[in-house]
C-alpha cells in the first residue's frame, strides 16, 4: 500500500505550478537529455517523439503540470495514468527503469528552476514522483499479468514474420504478421496497438506503435501503415525495406482505446487519414460479432488515391446490414465526384454528423491526426455530446491534446 502524501508535500508541489506552467517543456527536454546519456535507457523510448519540438516533450510537460494541479484529486488523472501504463507495457519499461527517470527529472527541475528549486521542493517532488511511480508500476504489473493469463499472451519482445504485404493506397500498405514460433497470438481488443522494435542493420533500433487493423482472431495481426514523406522513420523502413519473410519484434497488444465487448449504444466511428486502422478492426469485429449493433463509419482523406480499404469496409457494411459508411474528400483529384468516389467534398463536421448519425445517443470513437482530433473533439463537446461518450486515439503522445 502506497503511503499517502503528506499535507506539506502536497503544498510544496502545488507551489511549483506557476513555474511548471512557464518552464515545463524546458524541464522535460532537460530531463530527456539527462536520461539519454545512458544508451540502454535511450533505447527504451521512441526517439521520434523526443528532442526539439518533440511531441513527447510537450506531452510530458502537460502531464507533470496536470499532476501538480491535481495532486489532491488523483482520480482526475486516472485516464492519463491508464494511457501511460499501457505505453510502458508496450515499450517494455520495467520497475528497474524508474530510478533513472526519477534522477533525471529531479535533476532537470533543479537545473531549470535554479534557486526556486529549494532542497524542500526537490524532496517534495521526489516523494510525489515515487508516489505516482508506485501507482504506475502496480497498474503495469496487473496489465502484464492479465496479458500472460490470456491464451496467446506473452511478455516482452516476441518475433513475428511478415507473412504478407498489401498495398492499400498510394500511401498506405498493410503488413500481415504471424509469430515465428507458430503458436497462437493474444486476441486483442479492437482499437489497440502493437509496439515494434526494428531497424536496418548497423543503425539504431527504432520503436514504433501501430494500430492493429484486423479483428481479433488468435492467429495473426495486421497493421496498415502510412509511408512518411520525409526522413528515415519507421514507416519508411517498413514500406521500403520490410518484405515477406522478414522478422520484426513485437510486444503484446496494448491501449485503452477499444470497442467494448458488449456495446450498449450505437457507435459512430470517425477517422482521418491513416486513423482508419483501428476503425477497420472495430468494423470487422462489429460485422463478425455484433449483428444487431447500429454503427456509422465516417472517414476523411484527401482523395481516391490516398483512400485505403474502402471496398473492404463497404463489403463488411453490406454483409452486416446496420453499418452505414460515408467518405469525405478534402482535396479531390480530377475524376473524383461526390456520389461516385466519395460522399461529401470537404471536412467532417458536427452539423453533418447531427443530421446523419444518432450523435447524442451513441458512443463516438475518433482516430486521426492532431488537427482532426482537436477540431472534432472540441466541436462534439460544444454540440453537447457527453465527454464520457467521446473516445479517441492519436498516433503519438496524447496529453498535449488533452491539455490544450
Amino acid at each position: 500500500m502506497t503511503k499517502p502524501l503528506s499535507a506539506e508535500t502536497i503544498a510544496l508541489v502545488k507551489a511549483t505550478v506557476p513555474a511548471l506552467a512557464e518552464h515545463g517543456p524546458v524541464i522535460t527536454k532537460a530531463m530527456y537529455q539527462r536520461l539519454f546519456v545512458r544508451e540502454d535507457i535511450r533505447a527504451l523510448f521512441n526517439e521520434a517523439n523526443q528532442g526539439d519540438g518533440g511531441a513527447q516533450v510537450h506531452a510530458l510537460a502537460a502531464a507533470i503540470l496536470a499532476y501538480a494541479r491535481n495532486i489532491e484529486n488523483l482520480d482526475a488523472l486516472t485516464p492519463v495514468v491508464e494511457r501511460i501504463a499501457h505505453k510502458h507495457v508496450g515499450y517494455h519499461i520495467l520497475p528497474e527503469h524508474y530510478p533513472f527517470v526519477a534522477e533525471a527529472l529531479l535533476g532537470a527541475i533543479a537545473d531549470v528552476l535554479g534557486e526556486v528549486a529549494t532542497p524542500e521542493i526537490i524532496k517534495a517532488w521526489g516523494e510525489a514522483y515515487w508516489f505516482l511511480a508506485e501507482i504506475l508500476k502496480g497498474r503495469e504489473a496487473v496489465i502484464r499479468e492479465q496479458i500472460q493469463q490470456i491464451e496467446g499472451g506473452w511478455n516482452g519482445w516476441r518475433e513475428f514474420v511478415v507473412a504478407d504485404k498489401l498495398r492499400e493506397s498510394s500511401v498506405i500498405t498493410s503488413f500481415v504478421l504471424r509469430p515465428v514460433d507458430g503458436k497462437s497470438v493474444l486476441r486483442h481488443r479492437p482499437g489497440q496497438y502493437l509496439t515494434f522494435r526494428f531497424g536496418p542493420a548497423g543503425e539504431p533500433v527504432m520503436k514504433r506503435n501501430y494500430s492493429i487493423s484486423c479483428a481479433p482472431n488468435g492467429d495473426h495481426y495486421r497493421i496498415s501503415v502510412k509511408r512518411e514523406a520525409k526522413g528515415k522513420g519507421g514507416s519508411r523502413f517498413l514500406h521500403d525495406h520490410a518484405g515477406i519473410g522478414d522478422v520484426v519484434e513485437v510486444t503484446p497488444p496494448a491501449g485503452e482505446f477499444f470497442l467494448p465487448e458488449a456495446p450498449q449504444r450505437p457507435v459512430v466511428l470517425l477517422s482521418g487519414g491513416v486513423g482508419l486502422t483501428p476503425m477497420v478492426s472495430m468494423i470487422e469485429t462489429i460485422a463478425a460479432e455484433h449483428p444487431g449493433l447500429e454503427a456509422h463509419y465516417i472517414h476523411g482523406t484527401l482523395n481516391s488515391t490516398t483512400h485505403a480499404m474502402d471496398d473492404h469496409v463497404r463489403s463488411l457494411a453490406r454483409r452486416h446490414g446496420r453499418i452505414s459508411v460515408a467518405n469525405f474528400y478534402s482535396d479531390p483529384r480530377e475524376g473524383d465526384a461526390p456520389g461516385e468516389t466519395h460522399d461529401v467534398t470537404g471536412f467532417i463536421t458536427t452539423d453533418w454528423l447531427r443530421a446523419h448519425t444518432p450523435l447524442h445517443a451513441a458512443d463516438i470513437f475518433l482516430c486521426g491526426p492532431r488537427p482532426f482530433l482537436r477540431n472534432l473533439v472540441s466541436e462534439l463537446e460544444g454540440a453537447g455530446v457527453p465527454p464520457d461518450r467521446i473516445h479517441f486515439e492519436l498516433f503519438g503522445p496524447t496529453d498535449e491534446l488533452l491539455a490544450a
